[in-house]
């Protein structure tokens, strides 16, 4: 009788505390990969999503993060969750683009107006969708998390209109649409991992770099770069993967725990970021780079002379996922 009295105090305990019946979590250690530092919003996110976890799984669970591309780059580090051999990555959409295509929608420039708009993008049905084509390619996609808005750095000179950009070796991610994205623009693009940017900065191998505010500031890249421009040229998401071999071994009860506290990391991380953004622009100011924004006629410039990028590249995406998001945000702006 004491032993069914305790077993029932104990499941009346983990039903009040909104905890899955324990007998149904393994002992387990989830190896999380990522190529930003701990600094970065990111490491909120880890830690918001580590506590979460720790609790829901009794302690059963233990989560080991490294940072800065420790474990090999975002794509590398993607690869091994799709063969079994890692368990997570949080990782920009962009490197993914070779192992499915359609996540080049979000590479596409000026897509999103604000993160509002991204928000309900990612967290609503083209999210949906868009998770459904990664499932395919052995990858589970527990929950969007930000990158942000992408703004350009560089050595060299302000860049304040079309013409500025001419001549620059601008790093940009390994997809194409970054690269054509970034040649239409006049540049010398150099498609390179995250990893080896301030090294090819500080030994002038490149002149640029273009990521969010946060980024900029916690990879230090004002020690190597003196211009800042708010060019907010692209919004490019973090997706917090999960290993599609792996997550298919697990409990239901322990799949529904990871996307649930990737979910509550994903919160955290944005809060953070956010809060983050400008107070990161004030940092890498203080630390002497010359910050410009671009007057609204040169960023209709700047639009146009992209735009072709759209038709290129909407055959590769898939045309019907390139259509269904200008519909989804077509309708969420009222046109």
């Amino acid at each position: 009788m004491k032993t069914l009295a305790r077993m029932t105090l104990t499941t009346v305990l983990a039903a009040g505390l909104g905890m899955p019946a324990l007998a149904d979590i393994s002992t387990r250690t989830i190896t999380v990969s990522n190529g930003v530092a701990e600094t970065h919003p990111v490491g909120n996110g880890v830690a918001a999503m580590s506590a979460c976890i720790q609790e829901k799984s009794g302690g059963a669970w233990t989560v080991n993060a490294f940072w800065s591309s420790a474990l090999g780059d975002d794509l590398t580090a993607t690869q091994a969750l799709r063969s079994g051999t890692q368990e997570m990555v949080i990782t920009s959409s962009s490197p993914l683009v070779g192992i499915e295509p359609a996540l080049g929608v979000f590479d596409l420039p000026f897509l999103f107006a604000n993160a509002e708009e991204a928000d309900a993008i990612l967290d609503g049905a083209f999210g949906d969708f868009m998770n459904e084509k990664l499932e395919a390619a052995g990858l589970v996609n527990l929950a969007y998390w930000e990158n942000g808005f992408r703004n350009l750095t560089n050595s060299v000179r302000p860049v304040q209109s079309l013409e500025d950009f001419a001549g620059l070796r601008v790093r940009v991610m390994q997809n194409n649409i970054f690269l054509d994205t970034f040649q239409a623009l006049g540049t010398n693009a150099t498609p390179m991992a995250f990893g080896e940017v301030f090294t090819a900065l500080e030994t002038r191998a490149i002149d640029a770099q273009e990521n969010p505010y946060v980024t900029i500031d916690t990879s230090k890249f004002y020690e190597v770069q003196g211009y800042l421009s708010a060019t907010q040229h692209a919004y490019t998401p973090f997706l917090a993967l999960f290993s599609g071999p792996i997550f298919n071994s697990y409990s239901d009860v322990e799949q529904q725990m990871l996307r649930d506290c990737a979910a509550v990391g994903r919160d955290e991380q944005r809060r953070v970021s956010r809060a983050l953004s400008g107070v990161s622009l004030a940092n890498v100011q203080a630390a002497g780079m010359q910050f410009s924004e671009i007057s609204t006629a040169e960023m209709e410039r700047i639009r146009e002379a992209v735009q072709g990028v759209y038709a290129k590249h909407a055959p590769t995406i898939g045309t019907d996922v390139v259509e269904r998001m200008q519909s989804e945000l077509n309708t969420m702006r009222g046109n």
